[in-house]
């Protein structure tokens, strides 16, 4: 199959989360598996200079935003065989800053920025000489596309490739004013309730979830959350009705990137067989992180958008009663400078217990995988999460709250003894995790148990394959 994928991360040229790994890695996996993947990504600032052997495609954009006609430019690389990255350039919309926002403001231009891309992304579906099977689109900031595609329909295109939309995050929408709507140039009748409308706004996601031939969720269990109240997001009902085009694929892991054998990034490589070099990553992130080197001292750590959504709220309840115990802690992310704040006074309150790093370093977010001994992801929902499946390849225990994708990647004692891979509890409070906390320090007490589950998650499957088979058979059912 021709499979065109469209995101406004993908990794390794932009990331600020999961988003933009899974893109990058489903793309890879597709590619690798014989099917010719094509993605379709904004040019930000910084990647050609990353990137130099991206190249300039004898290809211009000149389409109409709203009254305005907005113009563009292509680029291309392609990393390997059977896969193509295209860049839209358009200097004023993406060569800023951030991506989506600066200093934890959101662009005011975010509707125009990301309706030009979708434009964009349409103009290359249907102009291209590489023509696509399906054009498979991310998030909020691409889910204007199937209805664009239906548009191009009434307009004159014979047989549009069907569409599949991906939601990684329902909590983000793409919610702006009911006259933004006017940008996309489309037929006045796709804003209604059952697709772009919503209370008289325009919500991008929404539109999607409405018209995409077919919806996929990052995990099974997430597929069956969004369609309650508690986790729909205002949409549960829409996603009820839609509920036969709905699947859950929980994300694969890009064992290529992720791995304790070859990795630039780790101190000392190890294995499930040989396990000393974890030992060694562990004394020298110790070192990095200015925590005191003790092997023996159970270290816990933390890679997150700080968000409530993540749980940071309770984790940070949790610690405060936990680090009164013989623990380390450390943690890496930025957001909300509420949670920002709170980090700095734990580490204030216990000192030589607690490292904190704001930010992102791909380097420190291997080296924290591989050095701890348990991985804390109390999430509020988590549609997929990446981070405990790292943590189960890195012999890394990880301690989740039983939701989405956690609860479907992870294995707890109760649930099987033989092949338990981490610790989950159920009722999202500080004083639930504190207990899970404990139940860590327990199985860290027993060299037989904690080596059994190190084993166990190492060994855990979550490569691409199986991933790519079931999104080939959502691609196929159009």
């Amino acid at each position: 199959m021709n499979i065109l994928l469209a995101s406004s991360e993908v990794f390794p040229f932009s990331k600020t989360g999961g988003l933009a790994d899974m893109v990058g890695a489903l793309a890879r996996a597709l590619a690798q598996s014989g099917h010719e993947a094509c993605v379709v990504t904004p040019l930000y600032r910084g990647i050609r200079e990353k990137f130099p052997q991206i190249k300039r495609e004898q290809w211009e954009f000149h389409l109409p935003l709203g009254k305005d006609w907005v113009q563009g430019s292509l680029w291309s690389i392609e990393p390997e065989k059977r896969l193509k990255i295209y860049f839209i350039e358009h200097p004023g919309f993406f060569d800023r800053a951030g991506i989506y926002f600066e200093k934890n403001i959101s662009y005011t231009d975010n509707d125009a920025r990301y309706i030009f891309f979708s434009k964009c992304v349409v103009h290359l579906a249907r102009y291209l000489p590489w023509r696509p099977d399906v054009v498979h689109v991310h998030d909020w900031q691409v889910a204007l596309v199937p209805a664009m595609l239906q548009q191009q329909k009434r307009e004159g295109w014979g047989n549009p490739p069907p569409s599949c939309l991906t939601i990684h995050n329902l909590a983000y929408q793409g919610v702006f004013p009911g006259e933004s709507y006017s940008l996309a140039n489309l037929a006045p009748d796709f804003f209604n309730p059952e697709a772009a409308e919503y209370f008289g706004l325009l919500n991008c996601l929404k539109a999607g979830i409405g018209l995409a031939d077919s919806i996929t969720t990052v995990s099974p269990r997430y597929a069956r959350e969004i369609m309650t109240e508690e986790y729909g997001c205002g949409m549960d009902g829409m996603l009820r009705r839609r509920a036969d085009k709905l699947t859950g694929i929980l994300n694969g892991v890009d064992y290529g990137e992720w791995n304790t054998a070859d990795n630039p990034h780790l101190f000392k490589p190890f294995s499930v067989t040989k396990m000393t070099g974890k030992k060694l990553n562990k004394l020298e992130l110790q070192r990095q992180v200015a925590l005191p080197v003790d092997e023996k001292t159970p270290l816990f750590g933390t890679i997150s958008r700080l968000a409530e959504q993540k749980g940071v709220d309770i984790q940070l309840g949790a610690l405060e009663e936990m680090l009164n115990s013989d623990i380390q802690f450390v943690q890496l992310g930025s957001g909300s400078p509420e949670f920002e704040r709170g980090y700095r006074d734990l580490a204030a309150r216990f000192p030589g217990k607690v490292a904190v790093r704001f930010g992102y370093d791909e380097a420190l977010a291997h080296q924290i995988e591989a050095g701890c001994d348990f991985f804390l992801m109390p999430s509020r929902f988590e549609p997929c999460g990446l981070n405990q499946m790292y943590s189960l390849r890195y012999g890394t225990i990880p301690i989740v709250r039983a939701t989405g994708g956690l609860d479907d990647s992870v294995v707890d004692f109760t649930e099987s003894a033989k092949t338990a891979t981490g610790v989950k509890f159920y009722e999202y409070s500080a004083r639930a995790l504190a207990k899970a906390i404990r139940k860590a320090l327990a199985i860290y007490s027993d060299d037989t148990l904690l080596r059994k589950y190190r084993q166990n998650g190492m060994k855990a499957d979550f490569s691409w394959g199986n991933t790519v088979k079931q999104y080939l058979k959502v691609y196929a059912k159009h």
